[in-house]
């Protein structure tokens, strides 16, 4: 007996020996790893960041050892999300102003101003979240309540999709605008030969707000990512973002006090910043890459910037705002043709997707692995689609369930058939980047995953789904927030799937997304986020 037991001590000994110590090993999971074969695993063992094996349990356990070992109890795991088209660092300020998100009335608008300048006393207001649109009278409102209400003090509050300003007269006597000033690309509405005080696209960058602050825009990124860890995302494609901006991300991310994996997309709309990041060349660490400019091509739909080939359906003679002159879009091309950039451009109207795919495919078409992008691809003209064979859709599903009780009103019958058009376009580029444009949108991804495939709001509205010939699979919209989103970035190879040498980033979930019932998926909840295998979120109350 005592032979036994030494035999057996022996054995065990010489087993722990040949384990190989790692940092984290997880077992007992429903790993959707979203490698080629889109296969499951149970577990995986990390070390130095990365995944270093993915298999079985049993498998992991016996052939690693770590003093940090999770028993996920049949969660489910996904690799960390990616946010293919957002404004993290906008969506951050917000926090340090009014949030006007959701409110249904332009009484209610006011109500909220009124309550945060008792609160905060600021020396100039703003904000941004209202639409019109979720109001019983569906038109912009006008600057005379906002007078009355605050004579002195200067308003500026934008509207949910960030192509429109409500301003009181305090802020135009600040900045010094009239009536009579003209706007490339932009508007100043007028009625009844005066201002009402919403301006329209590059209308309002006539407006002079306060300098921010340093530690404003610090606390800014810090509160931005805070939000989205605890929806899981590990990654954000910050579209349209300055210099200043990059170089303190980039400051942060080194004192490790920024965790969050950024693409920086470069805002292309100073020359000088076109200029600045093409004589640098591409920046990459693992945790910012900035190799994009974003470039505005038109407005938004749903202030009607957004360029059509035939007037809007529901204004007279009306087409929409053309950011810049064909001429130029055609300049900045061939600019960033030249270099190792990629051009990733706004367009929402038929109109502007037909210029700007045009453009692409004139100028790009012959160029390898560029992956330039259209960055909404909102409404496009039949014959345009085939366009997009070369071209990157990186589009927001939410769009579709947030626009879809009014859009038909901007476009018609007709033309609605070619917008959100998501299935066709995969269909034609094979695949698709996925994101929010949070703010615009709220940010969480199960909203995302919910409008792909199912295309309804939240209550279930409409019963048969929005358009719903063109809703993706539950499979490939996993797979534009995480593998295909990481192509578009050119980071495939280190992030998007849970394979040996990649980046340990991944989200453990309080149900699987791939088997819910549809109407639980917008109330998934994370559970834990990590990066680079390090807990960078933990929620304590699941209730």
């Amino acid at each position: 007996m005592k032979k036994i037991i030494y035999i057996l001590c022996i054995t065990a000994l010489f087993s722990t020996c040949k384990q190989v110590q790692v940092d984290l090993i997880v077992t007992n999971a429903n790993i959707y790893t979203v490698d080629e074969n889109f296969s499951k695993a149970e577990a995986f063992a990390i070390k130095d960041g990365k995944f270093i094996d993915i298999g079985r349990s049993f498998e992991i356990t016996s052939k690693y050892a770590s003093l940090n070992t999770i028993d996920a109890k049949g969660k489910t795991i996904l690799p960390g999300l990616i946010d293919a088209h957002c404004h993290f660092y906008r969506m951050g300020l917000q926090q340090q102003k009014v949030s006007l998100e959701g409110t249904k009335s332009y009484d209610e608008v006011l109500q909220k101003l009124v309550a945060f300048q008792k609160e905060k006393n600021t020396r100039f207001i703003s904000g941004r979240g209202w639409d019109q649109n979720d109001w019983e009278i569906k038109e912009f409102p006008t600057k005379d309540r906002l007078d009355k209400l605050f004579p002195t003090i200067p308003v500026a509050i934008g509207r949910v999709d960030g192509h429109a300003l409500l301003v009181n007269q305090a802020a135009i006597d600040l900045s010094g605008i009239n009536k009579d000033i003209k706007i490339s690309g932009g508007e100043i509405i007028i009625k009844d030969g005066k201002m009402t005080g919403v301006l329209i696209d590059a209308a309002m960058d006539l407006i002079k707000f306060p300098t921010v602050s340093k530690q404003e825009a610090i606390q800014g990124l810090l509160d931005a990512q805070n939000i989205c860890f605890s929806y899981g995302l590990t990654t954000v494609d910050d579209a349209g973002i300055d210099k200043e901006i990059i170089e303190l991300i980039d400051s942060l991310q080194k004192a490790n006090s920024l965790k969050m994996r950024i693409y920086a997309m470069v805002s292309g709309d100073k020359q000088s910043q076109i200029d600045y990041y093409i004589s640098k060349g591409k920046i990459k660490t693992e945790r910012l890459n900035v190799r994009s400019f974003k470039v505005y091509g038109d407005g938004a739909l749903g202030s009607r910037g957004a360029v059509m080939r035939a007037p809007y359906s529901d204004r007279k003679n009306h087409y929409g705002t053309l950011i810049y002159s064909p001429k130029r879009y055609q300049e900045i091309a061939q600019q960033i043709a030249a270099s190792d950039y990629q051009m990733n451009t706004h367009a929402i109207g038929d109109s502007a997707n037909t210029l700007i795919l045009k453009t692409y495919n004139e100028i790009a078409q012959n160029l390898e692995n560029r992956r330039w992008r259209v960055e909404h691809a909102q409404i496009i003209s039949p014959e345009d689609f085939s366009l997009f064979k070369h071209t990157i859709p990186s589009i927001q599903p939410t769009h579709a369930t947030s626009d879809m009780y009014w859009a038909e009103d901007r476009v018609g019958e007709k033309r609605i058939n070619g917008a959100y058009a998501y299935k066709n376009l995969l269909n034609i580029h094979g695949k698709v980047a996925l994101g929010t444009d949070f703010p615009v949108e709220k940010v969480s991804p199960f909203l995302t995953f919910y409008a792909a495939t199912i295309r309804k709001d939240t209550d279930g509205y409409p019963s048969e789904g929005f358009q719903i010939k063109d809703a993706l699979s539950r499979e490939e919209t996993l797979k534009g927030m995480t593998i295909w989103a990481a192509y578009s970035n050119f980071e495939e190879k280190e992030k998007g799937s849970i394979e040996v040498g990649k980046f340990a980033d991944f989200v453990i979930l309080n149900q699987d997304i791939m088997t819910a019932e549809e109407d639980r998926i917008p109330k998934t909840k994370v559970i834990s986020t990590y990066i680079n295998g390090e807990n960078v979120y933990q929620k304590l109350d699941l209730n």
